[in-house]
């Protein structure tokens, strides 16, 4: 952690400010945090310390992401972990859709992604080392909740960019790394940001402080890993779901749920 300069999406809340935290906490040599809220980024920046770079960046447009890459290499000279961490949930059931909600979730969750991707590659590529990080969401693998729909299927989509980007760069760049985070329920507030609302993340029974998920994110920079869930019962969950001969009689029953609370 003490040699890698560590670009952070939507870091000025929630996992991304979390995140910030703990791998300023464990030495990083620089924390590069973007996001549109200029204000929290600032008072962020001010209380990482001097390895910290504020970078206001609006993550569906290709050229801030390529200005937020120019100015952590014009500071510090490398890029060595992307974290793809900027999204925005929506609810709505597939019934409701519009194209206005397909969209938003394709330009928030998956284009930024891309443009992410795209942006720190040939730099990677040109030291043949780094890594990238997405965080996607326990919804990409089961449909958890139904009025979550066309968000958990930007996020399914999300998972296989990642997967064949692995596949991609695997024979010629086997020390860049490429990693997907799926959190589970996170007590942020996310839910509340959502658009047409939604239920407080916070106020869910179980769950997960956002400090735990900051922690495995870490983690997966110190010892990388393809996947990981940010709770264990969801890898269990996943086992138990994708190995039913008729997976309706999972979602019949909790944890899954198909009307909005």
């Amino acid at each position: 952690m003490k040699d890698k300069v560590i670009v952070i999406t939507g870091a000025s809340v929630g996992i991304g400010a979390t995140l910030a935290r703990e791998v300023t906490k464990r030495g990083a040599k620089g924390v590069v945090i973007a996001a549109r809220r200029e204000a929290e980024l600032a008072a962020l920046a001010k209380e990482l310390g001097p390895n910290a770079l504020p970078v206001v960046c609006d993550v569906t447009k290709r050229a801030d992401i390529d200005q937020l890459r120019d100015r952590a290499l014009e500071r510090f000279g490398q890029i060595d972990v992307l974290v793809n961490n900027a999204g925005r949930g929506i609810t709505r059931m597939v019934s409701e859709l519009t194209d206005e909600d397909i969209d938003s979730m394709v330009s928030i969750n998956i284009k930024s992604v891309v443009y992410g991707i795209q942006a720190v590659l040939p730099h990677m590529k040109e030291r043949k080392r780094g890594q990238i990080i997405t965080i996607s969401s326990g919804l990409a693998r089961f449909p958890l909740a139904a009025p979550r729909s066309i968000y958990a299927a930007s996020k399914a989509a999300v998972n296989l960019l990642m997967g064949t980007l692995r596949m991609e760069l695997r024979a010629a760049y086997p020390d860049i790394y490429c990693t997907t985070v799926m959190p589970g329920v996170v007590a942020t507030d996310f839910g509340n940001n959502a658009l047409y609302g939604g239920y407080d993340s916070r106020q869910l029974p179980g769950a997960q402080p956002v400090e735990e998920v900051g922690i495995v994110i870490a983690d997966a920079i110190d010892k990388p890993v393809a996947e990981t869930f940010t709770r264990p019962q969801m890898f269990d969950l996943q086992k138990v779901y994708y190995s039913s001969a008729d997976v309706t009689e999972m979602e019949s029953a909790p944890p899954f749920f198909s009307s909005p609370r």
